[in-house]
């Protein structure tokens, strides 16, 4: 994990670098002004400084994490609450569900003062945050239900694969997931992507009528 952290920040202080460069590269010569490639320059500038310190802060966290078996502590905790609600501890998938539930609520704590001040200083001082806080606070939420609605089921079919899949475990385990991605792809712009973006229709024109034959290429091929 340290070693994936120290040559992605690597590539990203080679970017960092290529983004103080005031000259417009040739490529991008009569396609946007010098005006617009300086504010996109300095924005660029300013996410990559956040970058490097959000990357550094969740590498020293999940290192803790991972150090002083905090994961296990969470894994026996979980099991403790479990008969609270008057559920059976030592089963295995009602275990599991309670421990990612207790886990996904620290990077959500950890990573919300992140998520605020890159929407509301860096993308509102470049004039790209069109949210509110509210906005911003509704799709969280609907985020977190998403999750809990859809974690438990795929959770728990991917719990009774391990249980009784035998030697062919990781076959079955990967025609799972291959059938839930599909079903995720068809579901995702349907009823997922609306509940947290507003989309028009594409007008009449050619660029529709290609993507509705792409559309209908790929409905057959599946």
């Amino acid at each position: 994990m340290i070693l994936m952290y120290l040559f992605e920040t690597y590539l990203d202080l080679r970017q960092h670098a290529a983004l103080k460069l005031t000259t417009l590269p040739k490529t991008l010569e009569g396609v946007i002004s010098q005006k617009k490639f300086e504010k996109f320059r300095a924005y660029s500038l300013y996410k990559s400084h956040f970058h490097f310190v959000h990357e550094f802060v969740t590498i020293l966290i999940d290192s803790a994490i991972l150090f002083f078996g905090k994961l296990p502590w969470f894994w026996n905790k979980s099991g403790i609450f479990l008969p609270l609600l008057g559920l059976n501890e030592k089963n295995e998938i009602l275990h599991t569900l309670s421990f990612l539930a207790s886990v996904m609520i620290w990077p959500q704590i950890t990573g919300l003062p992140f998520s605020v001040y890159s929407t509301f200083v860096i993308e509102a001082r470049h004039g790209f945050n069109k949210q509110t806080i509210w906005l911003f606070f509704k799709d969280l939420i609907k985020g977190i239900c998403l999750a809990i609605i859809l974690g438990p089921p795929i959770v728990s079919a991917s719990i009774v694969i391990v249980q009784s899949g035998g030697p062919y475990l990781a076959i079955y385990l990967w025609a799972f997931m291959f059938v839930l991605s599909l079903v995720m792809m068809i579901i995702y712009p349907v009823l997922i992507a609306p509940l947290f973006n507003k989309f028009t229709p594409l007008p009449e024109g050619e660029l529709r009528f290609k993507i509705e034959n792409l559309r209908l290429l790929m409905i057959k091929l599946l």
